[in-house]
């Protein structure tokens, strides 16, 4: 039971910064998921994927049931990510563990000096 708290936790982080960062939770995500579920580099990255996807789709219903507008090229987005999304999915099992996490440090540092000063 006391995991199922710490899971919860985990889960409500998440949403709350992917909510009010769009799609930043996997920033909280991923961490969580190697350290309180013990999962592996790679199956934390994958699972962080399936959590993230139905909470942006709730995020955008309840932007835009506010009143919020998306771009007019909004599908030109969602499609290249799918296809990104499809070839990362590809070729993730075959890119070595701490090269992800290399990536991932690199993108979080990047993300959050341009954040600071944008």
């Amino acid at each position: 039971m006391k995991k199922k708290g710490l899971y919860l936790a985990t889960g409500l982080a998440t949403g709350l910064v992917n909510g009010l960062l769009g799609a930043g939770g996997g920033m909280v995500l991923v961490p969580l998921l190697t350290w309180a579920a013990k999962l592996d580099k790679h199956k934390a990255l994958a699972t962080s994927v399936a959590i993230i996807a139905p909470l942006c789709i709730v995020s955008a219903a309840v932007y835009f049931i506010k009143g919020n507008s998306f771009p007019e090229n909004v599908l030109w987005y969602i499609l290249g990510g799918l296809a990104g999304g499809t070839v990362a999915g590809l070729y993730l099992k075959k890119v070595p563990s701490v090269w992800l996490l290399r990536a991932f440090g690199a993108i979080m540092i990047v993300s959050g000096i341009r954040m600071l000063f944008w």
